[in-house]
């Protein structure tokens, strides 16, 4: 295996959550009704000490799920995790404060799960 093999292998390995959102983000520009509205949350990777101090002066907040969606006046938010993630401390503490302020939380580990979650949540067609 030379080194570009090995890269490109490595780089695979390190984006299974990203592969699962790409499907249920197109299975929402798909099925979604037209008053539903969702977003992706990019407040995860890593960031210089500088950035990260910028970004949480203006406000945004660690463990805030994946995708948020809006729908009839509700919020659901989708954290989506690859097969062996688990939810991080922060990530359970802000999910319980989303939940407490009356948003839908979910959390999904493949792409059948979050299908099933949106469709309970009634977000897709």
């Amino acid at each position: 295996m030379n080194c570009s093999d090995t890269t490109l292998h490595t780089r695979r390995r390190a984006q299974p959550e990203r592969q699962i959102q790409v499907a249920v983000v197109n299975h929402l520009a798909w099925r979604a009704p037209p008053d539903v509205w969702w977003t992706h949350f990019p407040a995860g990777g890593r960031r210089s000490r500088i950035n990260g101090a910028i970004l949480k002066g203006m406000g945004t907040r660690a463990g805030v799920p994946d995708l948020l969606i809006v729908s009839r006046g509700r919020l659901f938010a989708l954290e989506l995790k690859a097969e062996r993630g688990r939810l991080s401390p922060v990530q359970r503490e802000t999910h319980a404060a989303m939940r407490e302020a009356g948003a839908v939380i979910g959390v999904a580990g493949d792409v059948d799960q979050a299908i099933d979650l949106l469709t309970e949540w009634g977000l897709l067609r």
